[in-house]
C-alpha cells in the first residue's frame, strides 16, 4: 500500500510503500536530511516534527527516546531513520 508524505515548507511530497522510513521518504522527495551516523539511529540529527498524522503512529520506542535524550533532541521530534511509515503524514524539519 502506498502512502504519501508531504514535507513543509518545501511543498514536496513522496509516495512510498508502507514500512519505508521517514528518512527514505525525505530522500525520495530530494530533500537533505541531517545525519552523521549513516541512518543507524545513533546521532539523533534526523529529527522531524510530525504536523499531521501522528495520532496513527506508534509512540517513540524507549531506544528512540533515549537517543533523543542523550543527544539533546527535542522530545517532540521523531527520528526519521527509525520511524517506519504506516499512514500519510505532513512533516517539517528545523533545517529546511
Amino acid at each position: 500500500m502506498e502512502l504519501e508524505v508531504r514535507f513543509e515548507p518545501s511543498g514536496r511530497s513522496a509516495r512510498v510503500e508502507r514500512g519505508t522510513t521517514l528518512l527514505e521518504a525525505a530522500r525520495c522527495a530530494g530533500l537533505p536530511v541531517a545525519s552523521s551516523c549513516g541512518a543507524e539511529g545513533i546521532c539523533g540529527r534526523c529529527g522531524m516534527e510530525i504536523l499531521t498524522g501522528d495520532e496513527a503512529l506508534d509512540p517513540a520506542s524507549p531506544v528512540e527516546t533515549e537517543i533523543k535524550r542523550m543527544n539533546r533532541i527535542d522530545p517532540a521530534l521523531r527520528l526519521s531513520c527509525r520511524l517506519e511509515l504506516s499512514t500519510n503524514l505532513v512533516v517539517t524539519a528545523p533545517y529546511w
